[in-house]
């Protein structure tokens, strides 16, 4: 759970660094994206985060419900169709 909330907000940090640089222009997405890892200041290091940190949440999403199985916490009927929810909405 710690791990998962720690992804979330690193990602949310990150992605709001890289909005602060990114254009939606379809001629100048790829300027923006490289402008972003050569010229601002650990801009490769806030990419790369933001990419790898949101396979890190997904690994750790499934590690979290793979300890629910093993626990047995699909007995709890409210609490695991509340997670399968959160898990679908994602």
């Amino acid at each position: 759970g710690s791990l998962l909330g720690i992804c979330l907000v690193t990602q949310i940090v990150t992605g709001l660094l890289l909005a602060t640089h990114y254009t939606a222009d379809t001629n100048l997405a790829f300027a923006s994206v490289a402008h972003t890892c050569r010229n601002v200041q650990f801009g490769w290091l806030i990419r790369n985060l933001h990419a790898n940190g949101a396979s890190f949440f997904f690994i750790c999403i499934y590690f979290h419900i793979g300890r629910g199985f093993y626990y047995g916490s699909y007995l709890n009927k409210e609490t695991w169709n509340v997670g399968v929810v959160l898990l679908l909405a994602l």
